[in-house]
């Protein structure tokens, strides 16, 4: 067994994931003293240089939730209808909570198998399939780099619109103040946001961006309150009868790739959980539960009365639908931008960690900080230019939540989650319920997959 071990599992093998929360393991993997543990304990083995606090991972995962997606939740409520809009929001809250709870605590709990202190998304797939039955231990290797390559795409074209979105509000405001800019395209905005983009991702420590997210936060938090203020104060005027309490079922796809865009942030979960030197992530309440709570409620909030005040033709971003010519609207989308420039630069190391890893290797230790730079750089670089060629935001989001979160937020959990509980000691509940369950869990991923892609893609060729 303790060979097995050394050879499957080495400092090297999860370094990238203790980097990313600026975490050292003081104690050795496959060592006598771990090997030797009765009962394993990642948290005990987590000699954290930097640990996060509990609210300092609760800024962070608010805000890996609270994203733009919040924004296009009022026009996903008008494509499925008020009912549907507003129970489907919840029910989505509530899948996306419960299969981060899957991941996590696979996590754990492989962690407590092959006795190392932390696993990454990526590790975490291969060491269960690892440590699985015999016939599915040769795709290991598969499993990691699925979920490494589904990480990179998905965490590139979501930052894609955050660009869009940042940039879009800016030129509202923009253009109205100053008039002679108003035939620039989106993709001057872009341009300029670049360089600033470049300078900020440079910060390589998750610990280091805390103080980012809390104002990333409140500038969101103020937003929406404004948001909410033209929500509210122009709803009486709105007939009941004008609003749809159940729309064409063909748009539910639409909808349900939209809400899953928005609340999903999957795979900066186990990087803030790894930062954490007690076990707070899961459990009741447990940070995850809290912020997901917060999260679905605002989701739900935004969503409904978004919908009421501004009906079908609701915009994509319902910043937009304030008017330009109040100064609380326009500090509102200035809010907006700059909560979202921030969470670029928390969303961006999952895709930063992920390519170090693959590079770091093949390059000279003395050269590692300047080509951190020059990765780092070129990243922004691609996501910036993936923005600009496609500007069009309603399509960008129905496209990355169908292909990309309903592949990592709900299929790779629920088959990770089946494969951990394989075995001669399977065990999936009464009548296999948790086995059904997760069996759902995957056949809905392959329903956004399919039906949500071929909608986006629709909603771009027909524009």
């Amino acid at each position: 067994m303790k060979k097995k071990l050394s050879s499957t599992y080495t400092v090297t093998n999860f370094s990238s994931t203790t980097k990313l929360a600026d975490n050292v393991s003081q104690v050795p993997v496959g060592s006598i003293e771990t090997i030797c543990d009765k009962v394993y304990n990642p948290y005990e083995h987590r000699n954290l240089q930097h640990p996060n606090t509990f609210s300092g991972a609760l800024m962070h995962l608010l805000k890996s939730s609270l994203g733009t997606g919040i924004l296009a939740i009022p026009s996903a409520v008008a494509a499925a209808g008020i009912v549907v809009g507003v129970v489907g929001t919840v029910l989505t809250g509530i899948l996306c909570t419960h299969t981060i709870h899957l991941l996590i605590y696979a996590s754990q709990e492989i962690c407590k198998k092959a006795k190392v202190p932390m696993l990454g998304f990526g590790e975490t797939a291969h060491a269960v399939f690892k440590h699985g039955p015999k016939g599915v231990q040769p795709f290991a290797n598969f499993a990691k780099n699925f979920v490494d390559i589904s990480l990179l795409l998905t965490y590139c074209a979501g930052n894609a619109v955050y660009v869009v979105f940042i940039t879009g509000n800016i030129q509202d405001v923009v253009n109205y103040h100053q008039e002679f800019v108003a035939d620039w395209p989106l993709q001057y905005y872009i341009l300029m946001l670049l360089v600033p983009l470049v300078i900020c991702c440079q910060i390589r420590q998750l610990k280091q961006l805390v103080p980012f997210s809390i104002i990333a936060n409140v500038t969101m938090v103020t937003a929406f309150l404004i948001t909410l203020y033209y929500m509210f104060s122009g709803i009486g005027e709105v007939k009941i009868e004008d609003r749809k309490l159940f729309n064409d079922i063909s748009l539910f796809p639409l909808f349900f790739s939209t809400v899953l865009f928005a609340m999903e942030g999957i795979g900066t979960m186990l990087p803030i959980e790894n930062s954490l030197s007690k076990p707070q992530f899961i459990g009741c309440p447990g940070i995850l539960n809290i912020a997901m709570s917060c999260v679905v409620t605002l989701y739900t909030v935004i969503g409904l009365f978004g919908y009421l005040r501004f009906g079908d033709k609701v915009n994509a971003n319902v910043i937009e639908e304030l008017p330009n010519t109040d100064i609380a609207a326009q500090v509102a989308k200035m809010c907006v931008a700059t909560a979202v420039f921030f969470t670029f630069m928390l969303q961006f190391y999952v895709p930063c960690e992920i390519t170090w890893r693959k590079l770091s290797p093949k390059i000279p230790k003395n050269y590692h900080n300047i080509s951190q730079i020059v990765m780092r750089t070129l990243l922004v670089v691609f996501i910036t230019a993936l923005a600009a060629a496609v500007p069009k935001l309603d399509a960008i989001i129905g496209l990355v939540g169908s292909i990309c979160f309903s592949t990592l937020g709900l299929f790779i959990p629920a088959v990770i989650d089946i494969i951990l509980n394989l075995g001669e000691n399977a065990d999936f509940g009464f009548m296999k319920w948790r086995l059904l369950k997760n069996i759902f869990i995957v056949i809905l991923s392959w329903f956004a997959l399919v039906s949500g892609s071929y909608y986006a893609i629709k909603g771009l060729i027909e524009d």
